[in-house]
């Protein structure tokens, strides 16, 4: 094991994303032994998030990593050189920002207005974004993505990143609340991945991935293992259909940072007992 592959939000860190919480909100050191694991045994930690570029810069930086994925994949930072996996769509003084030629397109508004009542901005977070537009809310995916084709945006798509508890008390009439983020439709975490192990010269059997998301478990197509933590099958138990069959998807017995320590001592033990 060359690299361990991590999702913040619902993965490592804790509720109120803590990486000192656990499910249930007590004091733990999980998610650091994980880290601690790791660099024991000389394995590069990446995180892969759906947040904005400057939000994970700090949380890699904080634990001493000079790789991170950012934006669902949208960007890669590899010891200080920023790659836009994005198809092209780059922020430029004649454009401005990805996000800005995004709106600028009309389809974030067009899928508001589509889904009004089920869908809207993921304030305060959806604020400051550098490509993807953030949403929070309940719709069905294959609709919007059909309205998005439809409409000529056939470039973009609408990624489901996950159930959240953020507000979610908004939309009191659905069983969960789930963040969607739209992006150019060539970017992805498993391609973030694909394209980090290239730079790194890894192999699918050095690396494992955790998350707790439909866009996380991508990354099984090019990792050797993709662990599932505990909770998202708890938030979310439509997964257990979408990784039904599935090769290379794990289950963690436990949740949040838990979980991850679960996933990297058991890979760690597995390989040592090869």
């Amino acid at each position: 094991m060359r690299c361990l592959y991590v999702d913040l939000d619902g993965t490592l860190l804790g509720p109120g994303a803590s990486l000192l919480r656990d499910a249930d909100g007590a004091f733990t050191l999980d998610g650091i032994k994980a880290l601690q694991a790791c660099d024991r045994a000389g394995v590069e930690v990446v995180i892969y998030s759906g947040r904005m570029q400057a939000s994970v810069r700090e949380d890699a930086r904080l634990i001493g990593q000079s790789a991170y994925i950012f934006e669902l994949g949208c960007g890669l930072m590899v010891d200080g050189e920023l790659e836009w996996l994005t198809g092209g769509i780059e922020p430029g003084p004649e454009h401005g920002s990805i996000f800005d030629q995004l709106a600028a397109t009309g389809a974030p508004q067009a899928l508001l207005n589509r889904f009004a009542g089920s869908l809207e901005y993921h304030t305060p977070w959806s604020v400051g974004r550098e490509v993807s537009h953030l949403f929070r809310g309940f719709i069905d995916l294959d609709e919007a993505q059909s309205m998005l084709n439809a409409g000529g945006w056939e470039a973009l798509r609408l990624v489901d990143n996950g159930v959240i508890t953020e507000h979610a008390d908004r939309f009191p009439e659905f069983p969960r609340v789930h963040c969607y983020h739209l992006i150019p439709a060539t970017a992805s975490k498993v391609g973030a991945v694909a394209r980090h192990m290239q730079n790194r010269g890894y192999t699918r059997e050095d690396c494992i991935a955790v998350g707790d998301s439909r866009e996380d478990l991508q990354a099984a197509d090019a990792v050797g293992c993709f662990w599932l933590v505990a909770n998202a099958l708890e938030r979310d138990p439509t997964l257990v259909e979408e990784i039904r069959g599935r090769e290379r998807i794990r289950v963690a017995e436990q949740s949040f940072g838990a979980g991850v320590y679960e996933a990297v001592v058991t890979t760690l033990a597995t390989r040592a007992a090869d």
